[in-house]
């Protein structure tokens, strides 16, 4: 039986390898080309950036084409990983059980957490490899009562060079990301094909036939579609199919303060996290403003400190057939942040960062929830409205923004409804 897989990301790649160990003829089709880190932007940027001709995020776009932004509002960019191994190049490989939403429908995903855990290998980052003022953050977190822990990460400390630049590409190969199961797929008889923008499913009498690349029909008997939440819900409106205006993405926003000398760059961002109703808080430098954000222009690298909250926000956005995205926060989104830093805040004054305390960009790079699952379709693992052999297989999927870091919830959808189309198909 003929399979196409469309993406290379945690779900694309963990859907493609179940499939291709058990007997499926499987073909993958990735948008982007293949994936290279990026370090050239890190030594001739830093001129550049301080008198502002980096110009905005649309930047490390045309430098850095893995890395694809979108800005779907004034105020908010949207960022994913076209290349293989979608948005887990891109990562900071950290593997969070998140389950938000799923006990309202009835989807236990356990054993898949456990399985994937247990293939990849999770560690916590050694602390005596953190950096001063992460320790100390830590601490003050402690003291404040937020219960800091170590994040489960996906990364050799061995390997890891603690560069600090994880957004941009692992360039020794400490980190774990959705390459190694494409990698297993291939070696199982599945076929890669790069710069394969996947435009349409083809659909006759309710039943899918394969799919449109390049104008070009490739027929199949199953197609399972993990392009994410805007890539999926894209293809499925290009195909006449009713994706949900349910878009979410885990908005991010760090609070940037300074402490001479800190070097917070040199370690992995997130080691450490607090987690709260509907956000975490986690130390983190973000790239896109320390780059592209005029008000963080004036303070070095070595210098800036940040803690960021990832916030489950209202589950509300737009992808359009033509790739376009309308998303934007909502009021009680923005008062949801504000409390967040405040917490930032106090337990960066408490480890002795100064201020100027000044928020980053709202962005945001888990995007799901297009063709979120109900209670009924649980047992099938896909709504009822998606045709016969046609299956969706990432993020889009999960109905609830988590507020959490995503990869290992991707890839655990993914083994189920893979699981699902060897057994039913």
């Amino acid at each position: 039986m003929r399979a196409i897989v469309v993406g290379t990301g945690a779900g694309g790649a963990t859907a493609a390898r179940e499939l291709a160990k058990n007997g499926y003829e499987v073909e993958i089709m990735e948008a982007g080309k293949e994936f290279k880190p990026l370090r050239g932007i890190l030594s001739i940027g830093g001129p550049l950036r301080k008198i502002g001709l980096l110009g905005n995020e649309k930047t490390i776009t045309r430098l850095f084409p893995p890395m694809d932004t979108i800005r779907s509002a004034n105020d908010l960019v949207l960022v994913r990983g076209l290349t293989t191994g979608g948005s887990t190049v891109l990562s900071c490989g950290n593997m969070v059980r998140a389950e938000h939403g799923l006990k309202e429908i009835g989807l236990d995903l356990t054993p898949e957490f456990e399985e994937i855990e247990k293939n990849i290998g999770i560690t916590d980052f050694p602390r005596e490899r953190w950096q001063q003022v992460t320790k100390d953050m830590f601490d003050s977190a402690e003291k404040l009562g937020l219960d800091p822990k170590s994040t489960p990460k996906a990364v050799n400390s061995v390997k890891c060079v603690s560069c600090g630049y994880c957004e941009l590409g692992c360039s020794t190969g400490a980190r774990w990301d959705s390459r190694r199961f494409l990698d297993d797929a291939i070696q199982n008889g599945a076929h890669l094909h790069i710069s394969s923008p996947v435009e349409k499913v083809i659909i006759e009498n309710n039943q899918v036939k394969g799919v449109v690349v390049k104008s070009r029909t490739i027929k199949a008997d199953i197609v399972v579609l993990s392009a994410g939440g805007i890539g999926t819900a894209q293809i499925l409106k290009a195909s006449g199919l009713p994706a949900k205006d349910n878009l979410w993405a885990d908005i991010v926003l760090t609070l940037g303060g300074v402490l001479k000398g800190a070097k917070q760059i040199k370690e992995p961002p997130m080691v450490w996290y607090t987690k709260h109703e509907d956000y975490i808080l986690s130390p983190y430098l973000d790239i896109l403003s320390h780059w592209f954000h005029k008000p963080w222009r004036n303070v070095s690298i070595d210098d800036r400190v940040g803690i960021m909250v990832k916030l489950a926000e209202i589950e509300e956005g737009a992808v359009y057939a033509d790739g376009k995205v309308s998303k934007s926060l909502k009021a009680e989104d923005r008062s949801r942040l504000n409390e967040a830093i405040s917490e930032a805040r106090k337990i960066m004054e408490s480890a002795g960062v100064s201020g100027p305390y000044i928020n980053g960009v709202h962005n945001g790079g888990h995007l799901g929830g297009t063709v979120p699952l109900n209670k009924d379709d649980v047992s099938t693992m896909k709504p009822s409205w998606l045709p016969k052999g046609l299956w969706v297989a990432d993020l889009s999927l999960a109905p609830r923004s988590q507020g959490l870091p995503t990869i290992l919830l991707t890839a655990a959808l993914a083994l189920r409804v893979s699981r699902t189309i060897i057994e039913k198909e």
